[in-house]
This record gives structure tokens, sequence and C-alpha cells, in this order.
């Protein structure tokens, strides 16, 4: 391009082209978000489980419309690099009144890396720092509700609150769970303390929805003190809408918001006040899991490598290789200080493994689109990711070398890898479970092992096969839940075909060790499950106990069948016993 105004006219050209592009991507996200109010409604379970795999794709479909647009506009227009830094400062320009201005950023950079090479990857190009704030951006409807019991009561605020959401079904007794939330909170305070001039509740607009639930997430402030709290809205077996609990400590609303589970539907004009909100009732989760969890994965990643970079710069420690037993299929490092694990596809696998490459990608994309269920930890999956060498220890710099050449390059003082899955750390069950037998605590083992066998049971109610069941695939979260994390050999549970050993012809056969009957790739042996974790005396004890009828082909034709009935089951992120049936017995409080 020859004349300045030639090249600020394509700069506001290609600006323009990419708000249009994302503010088609969010009008649709938030169309299929929204969208979950009917379906709670109208029960459709199903249909909502697919809503939510269907919407992971949205972000890559508008990124890849947005590139052919650019491309086909500008093919015999030479782009150079002062039309590019010119359209992100007019880029930033168009968001001063935007409602989703980091999202919006975020899709600048993922249209931007599609076209560019790597070393264009700097803030002078995209947005490594988010150039618009995202505070005190006004929502229509307001991000939040506020009710005031001092003027209405505390029984009246808390009925309206659930009678504002305008769902279209009765309550089954509206009055009975309001009494039992009263009960609940004044059990959980011990002492109801005097009310404050600024007493109210603040509820978050939209409920959360997932799976056969929808979330109200709010927060009491009275004076100084805040207390947060999470209802769960569930459908009664007659159909009308009931309370199932109240949620007040913290760290279990964070359980709901644990990346082992299904991400939520929630309608919002402004998700950084979502965000915002919901970091004062949770300061200890990051943005960018909250983010993950709102359906907005590629802000998730995005913030999550921002805080990546921070705690490089402020840390000293090195990359090691992730202690355990080597995996045959992927290479796991990690960065002691930091509380996640990098795993990367290994250019040559074990000799006992059967897939390739695509198939196992294919296996980690499949766990974003089903209901985690609690039980299956969440991937960060990057491209290109640069990191600066020298905090790679020299042994784990080997070991790269040694299995996944293909996917590192130096660079200068970086070390560029081309592809790796990022996941909160964990301690692996079988490491868990050696130091629990070594030290005598029999409780540890026997949570542990009923923790494992619970997990097997949820999964194949959500028709997922684990494949590989040995111990190493398996962490204990910091809450001591027990999640799957090696997605190579997964399956649905209806593909799989569970089958009794058939008897030997005859006692030569059977003692000559050689298998005497015929084994396809998706055929499942429940018994042959006890030779590899009944492994001690101790956990054999524990698993017989709970666990025996894993080892028993029934049960798992049994989840097969209501699976293929198409029966959705109830997956609650909070104990059992603190269900108010359970605590209250289903009758009227007195």
């Amino acid at each position: 391009m020859s004349n300045p105004l030639d090249q600020e006219d394509l700069s506001h050209r290609i600006a323009r082209i990419m708000v249009v592009g994302f503010d088609k991507h969010y009008r649709l996200f938030r169309e299929c978000s929204a969208g979950a109010k009917k379906r709670f409604e109208r029960a459709e379970w199903q249909v909502g489980q697919r809503a939510v795999r269907e919407r992971i794709q949205f972000y890559d479909d508008r990124v890849r419309e947005t590139v052919e647009t650019l491309q086909s506009e500008f093919v015999a227009a030479p782009v150079d690099d002062a039309v590019w830094q010119q359209a992100k400062l007019i880029f930033i320009g168009l968001l001063m009144d935007h409602k989703q201005p980091e999202l919006a950023e975020t899709f600048f950079n993922s249209v931007f890396c599609q076209i560019m090479h790597r070393t264009y990857f700097h803030n002078d190009f995209i947005f490594v720092r988010p150039a618009v704030s995202t505070e005190y951006i006004e929502s229509d409807p307001p991000t939040y509700r506020s009710y005031y019991p001092n003027e209405a009561g505390f029984r009246v605020s808390i009925a309206q609150v659930f009678v504002d959401f305008n769902w279209d079904r009765e309550f089954e007794d509206l009055d009975r769970d309001v009494n039992y939330v009263l009960s609940s909170i004044a059990a959980h305070l011990g002492s109801v303390p005097p009310r404050e001039a600024n007493l109210q509740i603040q509820v978050l607009s939209s409920p959360f929805y997932r799976n056969k639930g929808a979330y109200v997430i709010g927060k009491a402030v009275n004076g100084a003190s805040e207390y947060p709290f999470t209802v769960p809205v569930l459908h009664s077996p007659q159909g009308k809408l009931y309370l199932d609990t109240i949620i007040l400590d913290a760290w279990r609303i964070g359980v709901l918001f644990s990346l082992s589970r299904a991400y939520f539907m929630v309608d919002m004009e402004v998700p950084s006040g979502y965000v915002q909100f919901l970091r004062s009732i949770m300061p200890a989760k990051p943005r960018s899991e909250l983010y993950t969890m709102l359906g907005l994965g590629k802000q998730g990643k995005t913030m999550f490598f921002r805080d990546l970079i921070f705690h490089l710069r402020h840390s000293a420690d090195q990359f090691i290789v992730a202690p355990g037993i080597r995996g045959l299929v992927m290479m796991v490092f990690t960065l002691p200080s930091y509380p996640y694990v990098f795993k990367v596809i290994k250019d040559v696998f074990g000799s006992s493994k059967e897939v390739d490459h695509e198939t196992v990608r294919r296996k980690y994309q499949l766990v974003k689109q089903v209901d985690r269920v609690g039980r299956m930890a969440d991937t960060l999956e990057f491209s290109k990711v640069a990191l600066p060498r020298a905090r790679f220890s020299p042994e784990l710099i080997a070991e790269l070398r040694r299995e996944v050449p293909s996917l590192i390059e130096e660079d200068g003082d970086d070390l560029i890898i081309r592809h790796v899955y990022i996941e909160r750390r964990m301690e692996p069950l079988n490491m868990y479970l050696e130091n629990a037998e070594k030290s005598g605590k029999a409780e540890m083992v026997d949570h542990a092992v009923k923790e494992y066998g619970n997990a097997i049971r949820e999964l194949a109610i959500a028709n997922i096969f684990p494949g590989d069941l040995l111990w190493k695939n398996f962490g204990v979260t910091r809450y001591g839940r027990v999640v799957f994390y090696d997605y190579d050999e997964i399956e649905f549970m209806t593909d799989c075909k569970f089958r009794r050993i058939p008897p030997p012809p005859d006692f030569e056969t059977e003692m000559s060790g050689e298998i005497w009957y015929s084994v396809s790739r998706l055929d499942v042996f429940p018994e042959e499950f006890a030779t590899f974790l009944l492994v001690s005396d101790r956990i054999r004890d524990s698993f017989m106990r709970y666990h025996a009828d894993l080892f028993d082909v029934e049960f798992w034709r049994n989840a097969q069948e209501q699976i293929r009935l198409g029966t959705v089951q109830d997956f609650f992120p909070y104990p059992e016993s603190q269900r108010f049936h359970q605590l209250y017995g289903g009758g009227k409080l007195a």
C-alpha cells in the first residue's frame, strides 16, 4: 500500500471485520446459553447435554469464518506490520462501550494467530495484556438483584429470590423449602448476627444450569460481613420444582466450579460482572477457571497463560519431570511452585498401546464434550507455547529430546512446545495408596478405594468407560476426591461389549497360560480387573466391601441398559447428607 490513507482504511476494515466476527460468536453463544431456561423448564435433559457439546464448537467456527473473510478480502493487498498495529488500536477504540471487551480481545488474538507467524505473538500486535477495563460495565438486566430483609422480612425475601426467576413450573412447596433454608442457615451460623442497616441479599440474575439442576448463586451482605450461598433447584418426580439444599461453605461452592465437571449454561450480557461476583465468593478460585466453567474456555486459556507468565516472572524453580510412573502415551512435567501439570503426546507409544496420535487428541476433545460428573479432569489445550528454556531442568530437556523431539523447538532463549495439555495437579492414586499403607493409615486406604469405585460407577452412568483402570491413571484432589485423568483408552460405555470369560475346553488348555477365547478391541472382561486392582490385603478388603459388583459383568450391562433407555441420572456436587430430604426427612418443619 503506497499512501497512508489507504493503510488507515485497511486497518479500519480489519478491525471492523474482527468486531463483527466476535459479535456473531457471542450472540450465538448467548442464545444457546439463554435457551437453558426453557430446556430446564421442559426437562429436556438430553437436549441440554447436546447443547453443551455443540456450544464448544461455536468459537472455533467463528474464528475460522473471520480468518476466511480477512484472507478473501485482502488476498491482493499486502497487509504490513504497520497496518496490523493500527488495526489493533482501532479495534481497542471499537471496544470502548462493548459489553464483552476481554472476550473480544481474545477473539482478535485467535484470528491474528491463525494468520500470522508466531514471531508476531507479542503485545504490539495481539493482546498479551488486556487493553480495555472490564470494571463497572453496566448490564441489562443487572448482573445481580438485591433484596432487603429489613424491609420485607427474611422469609418473604428468600421466597422472592426464587419467584423472580419466573420458571414456567410451579414449586412443590416453596414455603416448606424456605423453612429448610432458614433452619440450615441458623445451624450453620450457630447464632444469627444482629441486622445491620445495609443488610441485603444479592443474587446473580441468571441461574447456572448444568445436568438436571439450576443453581441459584448469591451472597448475604450484613455490615462488613458477607455470607456466600448456592441453592440447587431440581424437578420432583411429579415435575414440580423444589430446593434441594443450601450450600453455605465457600469451599463447597468452589467444588461446583471444579474443572472436573461439565460447563455451566448461564445467560450473561456482561460475563466479567459474573466473574467479579463469583470471585467475591471464591477469592482463591482463578479467574481463568471461572471463565472456563462459564463455557468461555478460550478466555480461560488466555487468562491462564497470563497467570503462568506472571508466575514465571516471580518464581525461580525449574520445570521437572512429574513424579510417578511414566506413561506409555503421555510425557508429563510440572513446575513444583505452580499447581498444574503439562502433558505432551509421545512420538512413539509403548508397545502395548494400539492408539495413534490423532486418536489421543480425539479422546481429549471428547472429554470436553461429555458430562464429566466431577470424575474427569478438564484440560487446557495449547499450541506453540513459548517458555523460557532456562527454567527447564537438564533432566527434563533430555527426556523431551528423547520422547517428543517432534514437538519441541529451541528459539533463542525460549523452548517452543508445539502441542501441550495442561491440567490441575493431583496426587497419583497409586502413590496416595502406597503412602497410606506405609504409614498404616487404614482410613485413608478405605476412603481412597471407596472413592475410586464411586468414580468408576459415576463414569459408567455417564456413558464413559475409562479403558485403563490402573490406580496410576487416577488422582486425588485437594478435597480428597478421586478423579480420572488418562484418556487415551476411554470409550463410550455403549460401544463396549462386557463379557464373561468362557470356561476352558479342557484342563490342558486352562494350564497352558494361553488365551482360549477370541478377544476384540472393545471386549471387556470385568472379572479380570481383580488381577491388577487387588494388590494388597488391605485394598482387597476395602474393595470387596464397597465395590465387589464391579467385577461382575451384570453391573456393566445394567449400566449400558439404562443409558440406552435414555435415563439421565442426577449427579450431585455436594454430599447426599446435606440434601434437605436427608436433613429434615421430607416433612414440613414445625
